[in-house]
């Protein structure tokens, strides 16, 4: 019964943390506090009932609009509830319930907020990249990937690679390339993560924005330039570090061999 029961309980944890970032989502751009007012309405100001704020269940219930006004709700919000439980089983399925999971938890909770703030509004918030450095840099003596020493140098190499590639390309280009948020945010990463799967995270997050850039040319005019948030890629390039990175470095170094 344990065996089910604990991700079940997990799941539902999840969802309802999945509706906390919802509000940090749209809270945290425009400066506004995460924990009052209680959640309402953007357009009629209507306070949201326990009922109709229930993760998942709600949405889908109220076909995805306020019950008041019927403005509809963003599909994002939907996703975001949905995201979070499932990431947070895929953590339980490799860390069990320890001290790593948790952690490993409130950093993938981190880089959700972050992905969907930047795909939306081009932007890291500083508020929680700053202050995820130092935190970051305190998990280390309790996470199995890294150590004190590797996430002090995992500060330095994911803050300072991208700043030095920013300022090349602006010096070719004359032209922002990556903008200070994501040096931030991988320095955040570094510290977490360690050096070396701040490395993959940066070079999985540039393969998957390449590839992901090269489609929209493809599909909308390549001379049409866009400006794509990298934020979202270093995330996702950041998470697969976080469960493969000693096995996808071994992958790398086992062609020079």
């Amino acid at each position: 019964m344990i065996d089910w029961l604990i991700p079940a309980f997990l799941f539902l944890v999840g969802a309802a943390i999945g509706s906390f970032l919802n509000v940090c989502i749209v809270r945290i751009p425009v400066k506004k506090s995460i924990i009052s007012p209680p959640s309402h309405c953007p357009v009629c100001n209507k306070p949201i009932a326990f009922y109709d704020n229930i993760p998942l269940i709600s949405y889908i219930v109220l076909n995805g609009s306020c019950r008041t006004c019927r403005t509809p709700i963003p599909f994002h919000y939907f996703c975001v509830e949905l995201l979070t439980p499932i990431i947070t089983l895929v953590l339980y399925g490799y860390f069990g319930l320890s001290a790593a999971f948790v952690l490993a938890c409130l950093f993938s909770y981190a880089l959700i907020v972050i992905t969907v703030i930047d795909f939306f509004h081009k932007i890291i918030p500083n508020v929680i990249s700053i202050p995820g450095i130092p935190l970051c840099l305190l998990c280390s003596p309790f996470v199995p990937w890294t150590n004190l020493i590797s996430s002090l140098i995992g500060v330095i190499v994911g803050g300072g690679v991208p700043y030095l590639i920013a300022k090349v390309y602006y010096l070719l280009r004359k032209e922002e390339g990556m903008g200070g948020g994501d040096v931030k945010l991988l320095a955040m990463i570094g510290a977490f993560l360690g050096w070396k799967s701040a490395l993959v995270s940066l070079m999985l997050g540039a393969f998957i924005g390449t590839f992901v850039g090269l489609g929209m040319m493809l599909l909308r005019g390549k001379d049409v330039k866009y400006a794509i948030p990298f934020g979202p890629f270093l995330s996702i390039g950041a998470f697969c570090a976080l469960l493969w990175g000693d096995s996808l470095i071994s992958w790398y170094l086992s062609f020079g061999q």
